[in-house]
């Protein structure tokens, strides 16, 4: 009996590990995570995008500007000439704007009070939370420091701070979206990847090449029920995460509906090409797990891409998850910034062409 299970192990190690691609999916890919994951992920928060609205005289306005932008927290926001600062964060150009009164903060302390609006988005709650604090602490300072009346408590500096699109701080609010993504990219990604392989470990590949059918064909007829499968999905988890965690839905259903079909024909387009490269469901379902975790981990689910060093962030920035994130977010939770959403859309459309096309390539490869 020993020697029969002996024997039997013996054939699956041998059966498991004679597979080049199986042995760079166990040994390799592991060591290439951790590594990725180790360098990358950071709770703190950095790369914070900020405007002010201050006199071009207000000394202690210029001087909080040099001091944030010079404590690696902050960097300058690129906005428009638009009048209104909220706008700045409806359209995605900036993560804070800080607003000083109409006379300044220098002269209004030196008056005995000076009330500062802090304009946050708060898509991410705990991300909010911190840039709240980090500029606060920097306006405090640096008041102190110029004028020390300040500190008595008649005079000082009051903050009005608006937390913008999210204000009481509700986390499945910026949860939720992203599971959203998450849970279609599971669905598209794995069921997908094994529809080829299917063929291949069943022996029907064979008879599905030699039937009077294009390659084109065969791989719209291996495509478009996953694509329709997600569509069909897309509604579903878009009402229970309104009805069920409260999520609002301030944009267009029409357009987060287009920006969800991209999405999914991007993550389909994903399965496929690990489909071509596979020669087992095994393989496939690995390998699909494989781009999973990181492209979840660098979509900015649970950890900032500004968090990252920018070596690293160009993973998140090859993620078509990032992209998705990002726009439904903008749509449901700031009310879909048109400008802000087609460049997502148009970023996923191309992400989706081009994994289309280097399929396709595989697929030919493969048959030849």
């Amino acid at each position: 009996m020993k020697v029969t299970l002996l024997g039997f192990m013996k054939k699956e190690f041998a059966q498991l590990l004679r597979d080049k691609r199986m042995r760079i999916i166990l040994f390799i890919m592991p060591v290439i995570q951790l590594m990725l994951f180790g360098f990358a992920l950071s709770n703190e928060v950095k790369n914070i995008r900020l405007a002010a609205v201050f006199p071009l005289s207000d000394r202690i306005s210029h001087e909080v500007l040099s001091k944030a932008f010079g404590s690696g927290w902050f960097k300058p926001a690129r906005t428009t000439s638009t009048r209104d600062p909220s706008e700045w964060i409806r359209a995605d150009q900036a993560d804070v704007v800080l607003v000083a009164p109409p006379e300044g903060i220098t002269q209004a302390l030196q008056r005995g009070n000076a009330r500062i609006q802090l304009l946050i988005d708060a898509k991410n709650v705990v991300r909010a939370q911190q840039i709240e604090g980090y500029l606060t602490a920097i306006l405090q300072t640096t008041a102190l420091d110029f004028i020390p009346v300040a500190a008595a408590p008649q005079g000082g500096v009051v903050f009005e701070t608006r937390v913008l699109y999210n204000p009481e701080l509700i986390t499945s609010y910026f949860m939720v979206p992203g599971v959203m993504s998450m849970i279609l990219c599971v669905i598209t990604v794995i069921m997908t990847s094994m529809a080829i392989a299917r063929e291949r470990e069943v022996g029907t590949f064979e008879m599905l090449i030699a039937a009077p059918i294009s390659i084109r064909e065969i791989l719209l007829g291996k495509t478009v029920p996953y694509i329709a499968l997600g569509m069909l999905d897309a509604p579903v988890i878009i009402l229970f995460a309104t009805a069920v965690f409260g999520v609002p839905l301030r944009g267009s259903l029409l357009l987060l509906l287009l920006l969800t079909f991209v999405f999914v024909c991007t993550t389909v387009a994903v399965g496929t090409l690990i489909s071509t490269i596979s020669k087992t469901q095994q393989q496939a379902m690995l390998g699909g797990f494989i781009f999973l975790l990181p492209a979840v981990l660098f979509s900015g689910l649970m950890f900032p891409i500004e968090n990252m060093p920018i070596y690293m962030r160009v993973f998140g920035y090859c993620n078509p998850l990032y992209y998705y994130n990002s726009a439904v977010r903008n749509i449901m939770l700031k009310g879909g910034d048109p400008s802000a959403v087609l460049v997502n859309v148009l970023i996923l459309a191309a992400f989706a062409a081009g994994l289309i096309w280097i399929s396709a390539k595989r697929f030919r490869l493969t048959l030849g």
